[in-house]
């Protein structure tokens, strides 16, 4: 058998399929001249981006596994390295002896989000597009997961891109016409630069408000429910999750743990979260489940604290809400209407909003998915939705403030192009054109190892 060729020291490999049993799982490696590794590993040289069937071999020629190698010379790659895939079998006992065997001949184990940091580095794709690749592994639901492969097919990017072109062509005349003072006080007219400029900042108005409405698609919420014992929290969200994911009895004190589930309203992912009900009790199990309602309290975008219907916000209920956090949104939620003849509805009252439904029957449901989607900020967008990230909005937030900035200093010309160049640049930091390394490496950590 052919000696194992050692590979460059920048060679990396990892498993790129999810952990766990499957019918398939794939070995990924990215480096320089991996032809020696490919024939090390299956006693042949692959014919580039042809599957081809392989035995892959341990150091003693042994098969490992049996499946198909592919063959990605640079710069035809995702890395824009040289890369192979190897499909085996999605044993994880096989795959780690396939990992191992491919460290053997000179890889070395890929960090999270290496493969695509390379990618990035290489050109093969901008830091939003890179990004997009992780979120649309994330994605929750389907709205997400269309959004997140419109980022990832460069519609974001080309938006910055035509932004950032619009602000170099002003900047460019700015900075032209300080080389003649004399003129500077007519520029502004001639060049039509505070119409140019006001187009510029409704482009990043509109982009900001639909990256908004896309970092809600992208993290989504988490809605906490909360109340008393046997206010019907547990058949609410098996209402909301259109199954039975809770046990529901007439018993008070059933639920001692917190249970989560996500559910999709108008594509937004709503992480619902069931917990124990909130009284006094000697039951040990049951004050570690009121000690972990309270954790999720903490952690909760909006908390919906119910009330039974029947007999409205008592005592109780008002030492609830009393003692719930401030500026987290809450929604009043007065369930079994079915009970006690009321009608579904909502109400608003010093602020305070109500809504009126059965949860057991599910009248009135709709108003509270209606409330949620108010309260999370949701506007219909369409298809042009932006899954942006934090940082994002940030970046946009602050490249938007210079923009408007330099509308106050039209006057100034010198001030007037420097706001233009901050702007541009905070603009470059999404795409990754002016991007500090340190950023980078905490972008990618956040990637799953194998992308």
């Amino acid at each position: 058998m052919e000696s194992p060729a050692r590979s460059l020291p920048d060679t990396i490999a990892a498993v790129a399929t999810a952990p766990g049993r499957g019918g398939i799982g794939v070995i990924r490696v990215s480096g320089a001249a991996l032809v020696p590794m490919a024939r090390a590993l299956t006693g042949k040289t692959p014919e580039p981006r042809s599957a081809g069937f392989a035995r892959f071999l341990d150091g003693e020629g042994r098969a490992i596994d049996e499946g198909l190698l592919l063959y990605f010379p640079a710069p035809n790659s995702f890395t824009g390295e040289d890369v192979l895939e190897l499909q085996g079998h999605g044993g994880p006992v096989v795959m780690q002896m396939l990992l191992a065997r491919c460290v053997e001949l000179g890889a070395r184990l890929a960090e999270p989000g290496e493969f695509s940091r390379r990618a990035f580095l290489n050109g093969k794709m901008d830091l939003a597009q890179a990004e997009a690749v992780a979120d649309l592994i994330e994605a929750s639901t389907v709205a997400a997961a269309r959004s997140a492969l419109r980022s990832l097919s460069g519609a974001f990017s080309d938006e910055m891109h035509r932004i950032t072109d619009a602000l170099i062509d002003l900047r460019m005349l700015v900075e032209a016409t300080l080389d003649f003072p004399e003129e500077e006080v007519e520029f502004l007219e001639k060049a039509r630069a505070l119409e140019r400029l006001e187009g510029i900042r409704s482009q990043l108005v509109d982009v900001l408000e639909r990256a908004r409405q896309g970092a809600l698609l992208r993290t989504g919420m988490n809605v906490v429910l909360v109340g008393r014992p046997n206010v019907g929290k547990s058949s609410l969200l098996n209402c909301l999750a259109g199954e039975e994911r809770a046990i529901v009895t007439e018993i008070a004190g059933t639920t001692r743990d917190a249970l989560r589930e996500t559910i999709a309203i108008e594509g937004i992912p709503i992480h619902v979260i069931d917990t124990a009900g909130l009284r006094e009790t000697e039951d040990p199990v049951e004050k570690i489940g009121v000690e972990r309602t309270w954790r999720e309290i903490g952690r909760a975008d909006v908390i919906l604290r119910l009330v039974d219907a029947r007999t409205g916000a008592g005592e109780s209920d008002e030492a609830i809400d009393a003692a719930l956090p401030a500026g987290v949104e809450r929604i009043t939620v007065h369930n079994k209407i079915d009970l006690c003849g009321i009608a579904p509805g909502c109400s608003e009252t010093d602020g305070k909003v109500s809504v009126y439904l059965s949860a057991q029957r599910g009248e009135g449901v709709d108003l509270l998915r209606t409330e949620l989607l108010r309260v999370a900020g949701w506007h219909a967008h369409g298809e042009d939705v932006v899954l942006a990230r934090e940082r994002h909005l940030v970046a946009l937030r602050a490249a938007l403030a210079h923009v408007e900035a330099a509308q106050g200093q039209s006057a100034a010309l010198e001030l007037f192009a420097e706001e233009l160049r901050q702007a541009q640049e905070r603009i470059g930091e999404i795409t990754g054109e002016f991007t500090a390394d340190d950023l980078l490496g905490v972008i990618f950590s956040r990637f799953c190892i194998g992308k």
